[in-house]
């Protein structure tokens, strides 16, 4: 498994094709269930997998995590997925998966990992209602696999914002300033509830319009409606909206194949599309310019965001 994950930037040919990896892995049988349900992980946000090693305990932490290990003389914090989710199971974790989010390390403890599987992402569908109620909107995306096995795509952004690894504070907002030209609208698309909350936040302390979709193919859709609407009013498109903000994983359609498809449509001529990620580093940035993104920003710094949103809307 070491091996296939020492590879992940040949994988980079995969954007802009609507189609990723995701290492498959399980936290155990659920005893009041007498279930094993299989989740999914992004390839590009794993850095390594390896047998639990050592880990120090920290004080005044959630009981999900279980302390810190040492690597490589890096500090990493380590996260019960089993104790995360409320499972009950008498399985004991034995594999840690290390993974990378905005330039920030952490692992999770899991009771064994699969297989490396390829997947489009339009097989990858929006959860029911019903399993996103059940799960607190842990999952973002499920498919069913020859076999008829479930694989949950789990929201890691929101288990690392519920643990304390990410998190947008009053602090942070108070310095984005609001933009100092009027009439400004953006599209957002995320599918992570954790990530639109941020946005949201930044873009009502920036006091900018918005509109938002929860995955690439329906922002596409309501984004060319919108073009058919300026068609048929005379109006240019950049009037109604002067950017759009996506995430890059998403089910049905991701942020690369999104932008494509917005670059090869003449009505959005002039209307910049910012990439916004966890996916941070250098090479998916590149994979971004590479489909037409103008630019590209991480997630979790609102400052950031703003400072960006600011210079590009004025």
């Amino acid at each position: 498994m070491s091996e296939l994950l020492k590879n992940i930037d040949a994988r980079t040919k995969l954007a802009g094709t609507n189609k990723l990896e995701i290492l498959m892995f399980t936290l155990g049988t659920d005893n009041r269930s007498g279930r094993r349900e299989t989740y999914g992980i992004n390839v590009f946000k794993v850095r390594e997998v390896m047998r639990i090693p050592e880990i120090t305990k920290a004080p005044d932490m959630p009981s999900c995590v279980e302390g810190m290990v040492s690597l490589r003389g890096t500090l990493v914090p380590v996260i019960d997925l089993a104790k995360y989710t409320n499972m009950q199971t008498d399985t004991k974790p034995a594999i840690m998966i290390v993974t990378e989010y905005n330039r920030h390390t952490q692992g999770f403890l899991v009771e064994a990992v699969d297989t490396i599987l390829r997947l489009d992402w339009a097989s990858m569908r929006v959860p029911p209602e019903m399993l996103n109620a059940q799960m607190g909107g842990l999952v973002t995306a499920v498919t069913e696999l020859p076999d008829k096995r479930l694989v949950m795509m789990m929201d890691v952004e929101k288990v690392l914002a519920d643990t304390g690894q990410f998190s947008v504070d009053d602090f942070a907002l108070k310095n984005v300033q609001p933009l100092a030209v009027a009439n400004r609208t953006i599209f957002f698309v995320d599918d992570s509830s954790v990530a639109r909350k941020q946005i949201e936040r930044t873009l009502d302390a920036m006091q900018v319009r918005h509109i938002s979709a929860i995955n690439g193919n329906m922002a596409l859709q309501e984004l060319k409606k919108m073009a058919d609407y300026a068609d048929a009013t005379h109006v240019p498109l950049k009037n109604l909206i002067q950017l759009i903000l996506t995430d890059v994983e998403m089910p049905e359609m991701d942020g690369y194949m999104l932008t494509r498809k917005i670059k090869e449509d003449r009505r959005f001529a002039g209307i910049p599309v910012l990439m916004h990620s966890s996916l941070s580093s250098d090479s998916n940035q590149q994979l971004g310019k590479a489909v037409g993104v103008d630019e590209y920003v991480p997630k979790f710094d609102p400052q950031k965001l703003a400072q960006t949103l600011t210079r590009l809307l004025s």
